[in-house]
């Protein structure tokens, strides 16, 4: 969730209920090479436990982000070997680090000896259809001292085509003690009990189901959901965190991705000139005002039948 699951995102799922939230990837070799933006993506803000991702191909660079990340506050370190992103499997990284097993163990075991945290594992079923080696790399993790593997139930070479293979994940759970946390495609409160039901998972982690609405893991985990009202408060109040967070004009570019995804769950569709006003606007009292308006349309009538 790269771009996605920032410090200003993570603190809205955090107070609505999110049982666990976690950074952005984070670029190893970049951390230890003292770059602003890897150092701004630790920040935890008091979210415990604090969990940080890192990514990377080099054990030795893995292994001392984990020292730094530890030392800066991070209580989980987990390691990246799920992504999909060509930018990032070019690099041999991500999930393309599943096509090299003892290489990608290597990195595990350097991470676990280095770090003071526990240490956990996410990756998928595998590179392709050919190559569904997560049962292997999660056992071998284990015996490394991964403390809990995270499965997204589709191949690298799916991306998020198709449906995530829920079933699949159980390949995982039948070789590890550990927890096991399932992900891809988890909804409603009904996708979350058939994923646990079909994988044998302990837990169940969200991603893009989050998008344009930050509390929804709290929600599915029995929280109560914003009210009708209250949408367009929380998407203004997270875009002026973003504003403050990045500094304005960086927080403008950040946040039109999630202020487009706020949108696209509006109650009454949006205009394509509202939209492409919110996207283009360099003004946040003006982005304020146009999400204020779209994301209350209907937003009264959505009262009502909830208090009937």
């Amino acid at each position: 969730m790269s771009g996605v699951t920032d410090l200003p995102f993570r603190q809205l799922a955090w107070r609505f209920g999110a049982g666990l939230v976690v950074t952005e990837m984070v670029a190893s070799r970049e951390l230890v090479g003292n770059r602003n933006e890897s150092w701004a993506r630790l920040k935890g803000a008091g979210l415990r436990p604090h969990m940080v991702q890192l990514a990377g191909r080099d054990p030795h660079y893995m292994a001392e982000a984990a020292r730094i990340a530890a030392g800066q506050g991070a209580e989980i370190i987990d390691i990246n070997m799920g992504c999909p992103a060509k930018k990032v499997t070019s690099g041999a990284c991500g999930s393309a680090l599943m096509r090299e097993p003892d290489h990608a163990l290597k990195i595990v075991e350097s991470v676990v000896a280095a770090s003071p945290v526990p240490v956990t594992l996410k990756m998928r079923l595998g590179w392709d259809e050919n190559s569904l080696n997560a049962p292997y790399l999660a056992s071998r993790a284990e015996q490394a001292g991964v403390q809990a593997v995270i499965v997204h139930g589709r191949t690298r070479m799916q991306f998020y085509e198709g449906k995530a293979d829920w079933d699949a994940i159980r390949a995982v759970r039948e070789v590890v003690s550990v927890p096991l946390i399932a992900n891809g495609d988890v909804d409603t409160a009904e996708d979350c009990a058939d994923i646990l039901r079909r994988s044998g998972a302990d837990a169940v982690m969200l991603g893009r189901a989050c998008q344009g609405r930050p509390w929804h893991a709290g929600v599915l985990a029995g929280h109560t959901a914003p009210e009708a009202g209250m949408v367009p408060v929380l998407a203004t109040e997270h875009y002026d965190a973003m504003l403050d967070f990045y500094g304005e004009g960086p927080g403008l570019r950040h946040a039109r991705k999630h202020l487009g995804w706020y949108l696209d769950r509006a109650r009454v569709p949006v205009t394509d000139e509202t939209r492409a006003a919110v996207m283009t606007s360099r003004d946040p009292a003006e982005v304020r005002a146009l999400m204020t308006a779209a994301l209350s349309a209907g937003a009264n009538d959505e009262s009502m039948k909830e208090a009937a």
